[in-house]
Order: structure tokens, then C-alpha cells, then sequence
């Protein structure tokens, strides 16, 4: 059995613990996009577009790591119900924006203040002050480990 040093022990801890408290919120965000019948792809794009507005393909698919072989798979699927549209870039005659549709309006309008809402009670449990440090911390890990890489 590994031992290890009081410092890695602290860090395997509290990487065990992120990890549960990661999946146990995951889980409640996911039953919570299952009941708007969207998957988890579907559901960020048309988040992505309804709070940060038009996107690029290429943009959406580097912004949520969707891979680019299947990024137009996922938009067209989106087009085809009706929620998204691409509209020609007004800066690059090549490229095309990925826009909500008044359909993809009145849905979000409809489920992200619930969805929010979701997120919120499951964060009700630590203060603002403590939200705030800890969205400073991992932004730090992240930048940190990815600097390692």
C-alpha cells in the first residue's frame, strides 16, 4: 500500500475529494439537462450562444472542446430542431455564425433561469467569499497545470 509523504498525501485527499464533489455535482447538473430533453452537448451549445451571443464553428468547438469532426454533426442537429441557424460572418465571407433562433430564444428563456436555479441550491452551501476564493484557486491549479504540460 502506498504511503507516501505527508504533502502527497494531502494532495491525493484533497484530489479525491474534488473528484467526488465534482461528480456529485455533474451528476445533478446532467439529470437536470436530461429533463429539458437535451444532451449535455446540445444544452452548452445553445448556452454558449444565449449568454456570449453568435459563434464561429470553430469558435464553439475550441470554446467547449467538441471535437471538429463532430461539432457540425452536433450544429446540424441543432439546426434540424429548429434552436440554431447559420448565418454568413459579416467579417469573413468564408465563415458562418452559429445564431440562437427565436425558437432557441424562448427555450432558453424558458429553462436557464430553472437550470440556474439548480446550480445555485447546490452551491448554497459556502458563502460568496468562499465561492470567490475558490474560483480563484482553481483557475490557479488550471493555469499551473497546464503550464506543466
Amino acid at each position: 500500500m502506498y504511503q507516501g509523504d505527508k504533502q502527497s498525501q494531502l494532495d491525493l485527499r484533497l484530489f479525491r475529494i474534488w473528484m467526488k464533489a465534482s461528480k456529485v455535482l455533474f451528476d445533478i447538473v446532467r439529470k437536470d439537462i436530461d429533463r429539458y430533453e437535451l444532451n449535455p452537448e446540445h444544452f452548452m451549445i445553445l448556452e454558449l450562444l444565449y449568454s456570449k451571443g453568435p459563434h464561429p464553428v470553430q469558435k464553439i468547438s475550441e470554446t467547449l472542446s467538441i471535437p471538429s469532426g463532430s461539432i457540425t454533426y452536433v450544429v446540424d442537429k441543432l439546426e434540424k430542431k429548429g434552436f440554431v441557424e447559420r448565418q454568413p460572418s459579416p467579417t469573413d465571407r468564408r465563415a458562418s455564425n452559429v445564431v440562437l433562433t427565436e425558437k432557441g430564444n424562448e427555450l432558453f428563456d424558458e429553462i436557464f433561469p430553472q437550470h440556474v436555479e439548480t446550480i445555485s441550491k447546490n452551491l448554497s452551501f459556502v458563502s460568496n467569499e468562499e465561492k470567490e476564493q475558490l474560483i480563484e484557486l482553481l483557475k490557479k491549479i488550471g493555469i499551473g497545470a497546464k503550464k506543466l504540460q
